[in-house]
């Protein structure tokens, strides 16, 4: 890193998708920081259902515990496709922006392979990126999140900032029952 100030810099393709990642598994195997960020985000953007309960209204549904297998098995075909962890877990500040993009384009290949061996991806929305947009009333708030000034009732107009993913379809592999999950890699022992 440089000495300047990079605030307002815009974070790249490669930076996002690697702190998505990272967020991602914190998430999902560390309840305190899942905590946190449920905290931020309700404070940060009240959902209605939320105002509702503190009026005194509904009770918000409760939460549930997903199991950590799924995420596991597919932590390890990204490190065993990609090496994933291993790219995460390297202390890069060292690197020259060359070396780090040069190890990001292989990472990149094979988790992009082993994400399109085990899942069928779609966009949410099929418009371009960019386009003027109309969100109609009855949207699934849980497919498009309305960002910036939310005012109103839908119908709602804005830009299309990103088309958003879902899975329509998993096929992770069969495992074995005596398998340990939780062994993302063997380590190696050359003799």
């Amino acid at each position: 890193m440089t000495g300047r100030d990079t605030t307002d810099k815009k974070p790249s393709f490669f930076a996002r998708f690697f702190l998505a990642f990272g967020i991602f598994f914190r998430f999902i195997f560390n309840s305190e920081f899942a905590a946190g960020v449920l905290r931020l985000r309700r404070a940060v953007a009240p959902s209605e259902e939320e105002s509702t309960t503190k009026k005194g209204g509904l009770e918000p549904p409760p939460l549930k515990q997903a199991p950590p297998d799924a995420a596991l098995q597919l932590l390890g075909l990204l490190q065993q496709e990609g090496r994933f962890v291993d790219f995460i877990e390297e202390e890069v500040a060292s690197f020259s922006d060359a070396d780090i993009g040069a190890a990001a384009r292989v990472i990149h290949e094979g988790c992009r392979k082993a994400l399109r061996e085990h899942f069928a991806i779609e966009p949410v929305r099929s418009e371009q990126e960019g386009n003027r947009v109309t969100v109609e009333e009855g949207f699934d708030a849980s497919s498009t999140r309305l960002t910036g000034n939310v005012v109103g009732k839908p119908p709602f107009s804005g830009i299309l900032i990103h088309r958003g993913w879902r899975v329509t379809k998993v096929t992770l592999p069969k495992l074995a029952a005596e398998h340990n999950i939780n062994v993302l890699a063997a380590a190696e022992v050359e003799l």
